[in-house]
């Protein structure tokens, strides 16, 4: 089993990374249906995001594709938001939730393909503001952008709330996020995302140890195909053409929101 659990890893792995995700929504269904119990297979799970983002995050570091600060600031709005969401989770619909959720990764596969106009990126301005201390200043691949850290706050809380709530990490939304609203390169997007998972499943994959639900042998083990992997996906995204991997990411968001949509039923 652990034979064949290894090479579809691998591959959840190398899709992963090359899209600057953590991959649990792959992992933990293998495992399932191989037979290892939930919370083994949840625990083991996170702990492969850990090694996901760890093997991806070191290519995409000496390719300079994670803005370190960025990833920061994202994940504590992001963070306080899925604790409200999950908090506030049963007063909510899942059927509509989900639905929401959905309906947001078409949209946002159609963006990527054909952008809105630079006047509708309300989040993010390229002149000097007249009041710097609410903004953050950011450079990537020769442009200057300033970021509305009040804008920027408030989409990632309820974005966080959003997807805790349907029971997510959500690095899939928030790369075209971050590519459409806060104009931030998709090669930087996708390398900031990939060690802002690690962020999100490190608190998780704790919780799960402390309460003894990982199998160690058989973790350690499948670790080693995730990372490499991982390795090999992030090494393919790097050297992809920007323009042809916008397209390619929407592609992987309607077939995400499909797969997604059919929780409903």
């Amino acid at each position: 089993m652990n034979i064949a659990l290894g090479f579809l890893l691998f591959a959840a792995a190398f899709v992963a990374s090359l899209f600057g995700l953590g991959g649990g929504v792959l992992y933990t269904p293998f495992q399932l249906w191989l037979g290892v119990p939930f919370q083994q297979a949840a625990a083991t799970s996170l702990l492969l995001i850990l090694v996901t983002s760890f093997s991806a995050t070191i290519v995409y570091r000496h390719s300079h594709r994670v803005d370190w600060t960025l990833a920061l600031v994202l994940e504590i709005p992001t963070t306080l938001g899925a604790f409200i969401g999950g908090f506030l989770s049963h007063w909510l619909s899942v059927q509509l939730l989900t639905a929401l959720l959905s309906g947001l990764l078409i949209i946002s596969a159609y963006l990527m393909i054909y952008p809105l106009h630079r006047k509708f990126h309300s989040c993010a301005r390229e002149t000097t503001p007249s009041t710097p201390y609410w903004f953050l200043k950011r450079s990537w691949e020769g442009q200057t952008i300033w970021l509305d850290l009040r804008c920027v706050f408030a989409i990632m809380f309820i974005l966080g709330a959003l997807l805790s709530a349907v029971g997510i990490s959500g690095g899939v939304v928030k790369i075209p996020l971050m590519v459409l609203l806060f104009r931030v390169p998709i090669s930087i997007a996708v390398g900031s995302s990939a060690f802002m998972v690690g962020l999100t499943a490190s608190a998780g994959f704790l919780g799960h140890a402390t309460a003894g639900h990982v199998h160690w042998q058989t973790a350690l083990l499948l670790a080693l195909p995730v990372f490499i992997g991982a390795h090999f996906g992030s090494h393919l995204s790097v050297h992809l053409n920007s323009q042809k991997f916008k397209k390619l990411y929407a592609l992987f968001l309607i077939v995400i929101s499909l797969i997604t949509v059919t929780r409903i039923f």
